[in-house]
């Protein structure tokens, strides 16, 4: 049974009142010429009737009917998105839909991925040569520099989970890794992950990568479950990188207005090794993504996860 709240309804009943509202409102913006439809005769009420929706979402009148009535009725992933694209939602739409309908909703990779402002963009390449990404509060890459790509070149790789720092922390072998990052570091991260999580508990682009995590990872799966939270902060990252040698660089970590959760973050050279080994690795034409043993020329990395995608 939902929760009561205070006007003495439950919560189940108040998202099936928001989820007929929405889907009337859905319906009226979207005209017969938008799908397809001739115009008709003259119609009564905006947009399109309940009928001419069902058919096009190949679901019955009565079903959708109920639906759009906020009946207590289940609804499948695959009429849901039979809905979704005769209403014309767009990817936050379609995930508020999913959600008043109570169906898990996993938003689409590439939505996450857009790129950030291209004032954004300008002010992370004017801070070259320092190292600058804008990280989002799951640690995704939204947008870098070339400076920072010369020291983690996976970034370029485009596969959507090698732009996230925490996915490939937990899931690639630590002799190919080039952060080196302590136990402690590592349940850091972790526990700033958890503190941001509290803000999108139940959103479901939250949960299937708290999932994937899970079952990807022992080690996250366990740090996960400690249930510790931490803020972020300054940190010294110290990054090993073969024929080139250790890098210690500075993080220091700044707010973007109109971007809430998100944050540029800056790789300051410790001391002037380090400065002179950036400068050494930027030289690299075609760095090695992993270790001795098993690393790839990034080159042919991309050229093979390039022409898999095409295949898929």
């Amino acid at each position: 049974m939902g929760a009561i709240n205070g006007r003495g309804t439950t919560a189940h009943g108040n998202r099936r009142t928001e989820l007929a509202a929405y889907l009337r409102s859905r319906r009226a913006r979207v005209t017969p010429q938008d799908v397809g439809l001739p115009p008709g005769p003259r119609r009564r009420t905006p947009g399109l009737r309940r009928e001419e929706v069902a058919q096009l979402a190949g679901v019955g009148v009565t079903w959708y009917t109920w639906l759009e009535q906020g009946r207590p009725i289940n609804a499948s992933v695959q009429v849901l998105d039979a809905v979704a694209r005769v209403l014309r939602l767009d990817a936050t739409e379609r995930e508020h839909l999913y959600r008043l309908a109570g169906v898990p909703f996993v938003r689409e990779a590439v939505a996450d991925a857009d790129e950030v402002d291209p004032e954004v963009q300008a002010i992370l390449d004017a801070l070259d040569p320092l190292a600058a990404v804008v990280y989002n509060a799951r640690y995704d890459v939204r947008a870098a520099n070339t400076a920072y790509c010369a020291i983690w070149p996976a970034t370029r790789l485009p596969d959507l989970s090698e732009r996230n720092v925490l996915w490939r922390m937990f899931t690639v072998p630590p002799c190919c890794q080039n952060l080196r990052h302590s136990p402690e570091e590592a349940a850091r991260m972790v526990a700033q992950l958890r503190s941001a999580y509290g803000r999108h508990l139940g959103e479901p682009a939250w949960e299937h990568f708290i999932d994937r995590l899970i079952r990807a990872s022992a080690d996250f799966a366990q740090l996960w479950a400690s249930g510790d939270v931490a803020p972020p902060g300054r940190r010294t990252k110290i990054v090993d990188y073969p024929g080139v040698g250790e890098l210690r660089l500075v993080s220091t970590s700044l707010a973007i207005d109109g971007m809430p959760e998100h944050r540029i973050v800056v790789y300051t050279p410790e001391n002037e090794a380090t400065r002179a080994r950036l400068a050494q690795l930027r030289a690299l034409g075609d760095p090695v993504i992993g270790c001795p043993l098993h690393g790839r020329p990034l080159s042919e990395l991309r050229e093979e996860r390039e022409r898999a995608a095409q295949r898929a």
